[in-house]
């Protein structure tokens, strides 16, 4: 078997340490807001390069109160990609903005600046990149455009940490950032938890009330917040795993690379490296050629031959049911995506035996372009 992912595997060799972070909280006797998490926030700062973090509970409540403490609300837009995680939309959503989908490019899957002009209105008040795949947005057109037009930038990072665009840290680029510390991500918690950065002194003051019941004094509440908080212990196991994040990111690279040689000449689409971009490779994605429900067979025979993979959307935001209801325009590539795409192992403690395996079964199965 090759699994996708096995988070025991991947978490072992940081175990040890785990095991005598988990114990330091837990006899600490403070287990929200505490050292561990101020720490944390700190290192993850210095890591990406701003002054700011504010760790939150996950990676949705990381974008939904970055909207919020840029005072976007009823009423007003933001641009969105149609291809992403539906969190990104979801966020938009939950301040009561809506979200303005904008068709990916077809070759790098990220949301298609030069389609951008086109999504925006008076109401148009931010624009949200996300990082796909660990594979960051063109991030010069974004910010050019947003500047044209007084935008706020919000980075979705959730599936970026550690990535670069022109040399610069995704979660530096924008106004400010989200990140998920979802178990399965690069730098993934033993649970469920997000982070905000930003280099914004007066909107880091503002989030870290709206993330504490709007309260930064005991009993005294400004604002009207919510409770999300990053808590003691996955701050702990956090800070433990950043300190592994640059090299394990550096293991997942040589597998992409791996990868990149060894599927030339297939009727597939590789992952397109960005002048520019330096990927997190957190998902290594490709795109079969041909027919409606090749990509479905393909798969299905890799998982015969023990290889796991996943798709990564399977169904667009919006056709999901939560908005498949509204009157979208048309959004060809992302459409078509759902339905050629195909996620294959990897993470830093792949081998690359497995992945010269996962190689040898696709050439087999996938065939050669014509």
């Amino acid at each position: 078997m090759i699994d996708f992912l096995n988070l025991l595997r991947v978490n072992a060799p940081h175990q040890p340490a785990i095991d005598e972070a988990i114990q330091r909280v837990l006899k600490s006797g403070w287990y929200i807001l505490g050292s561990e998490c101020s720490a944390f926030e700190q290192e993850f700062a210095a890591f990406c390069g701003v002054r700011h973090c504010i760790g939150v509970a996950n990676g949705l409540d990381a974008l939904t109160l970055t909207l919020r403490g840029l005072g976007i609300g009823p009423g007003d837009e933001v641009i969105v990609p149609a291809n992403t995680f539906i969190a990104t939309w979801l966020a938009v959503s939950q301040v009561g903005a809506s979200p303005v989908p904008v068709d990916p490019r077809r070759d790098s899957h990220n949301i298609d600046p030069e389609l951008l002009e086109a999504a925006l209105t008076p109401r148009t008040r931010a624009i949200m990149p996300v990082h796909l795949y660990g594979q960051p947005a063109q991030m010069d057109e974004i910010l050019s455009f947003a500047r044209r037009h007084g935008l706020k930038v919000i980075e979705d990072a959730a599936q970026a940490h550690g990535a670069r665009w022109r040399g610069v840290r995704c979660g530096a680029l924008g106004d400010a950032a989200g990140f998920s510390f979802y178990p399965g991500k690069n730098l993934g918690a033993l649970g469920d938890g997000g982070a905000i950065t930003t280099n914004d002194d007066a909107l880091a003051e503002r989030l870290r009330k709206l993330r504490n019941y709007g309260s930064s004094v005991k009993y005294w509440h400004e604002l009207t917040g919510t409770n999300s908080r990053l808590d003691e212990l996955q701050a702990a196991v956090l800070r433990i795993k950043l300190q592994s994040l640059d090299a394990e990111n550096a293991a997942r690279s040589r597998l992409a690379q791996r990868y990149l040689q060894g599927l030339q000449g297939l009727a597939l689409d590789l992952p397109l490296q960005i002048k520019g971009a330096e990927s997190a490779w957190h998902l290594f994605v490709v795109s079969l050629h041909g027919e409606t429900g090749k990509r479905d067979r393909v798969q299905q025979a890799l998982a015969a031959r023990g290889i796991s993979t996943l798709i990564h959307y399977p169904l667009a935001c919006h056709r999901q049911p939560c908005y498949a209801a509204q009157d979208w325009p048309a959004l060809p590539v992302a459409d078509d995506l759902q339905d050629r795409i195909l996620s294959l192992p990897i993470s830093p403690v792949h081998q690359v035996e497995e992945i010269d395996q996962v190689i040898a079964a696709l050439r087999e199965e996938v065939g050669s372009a014509a």
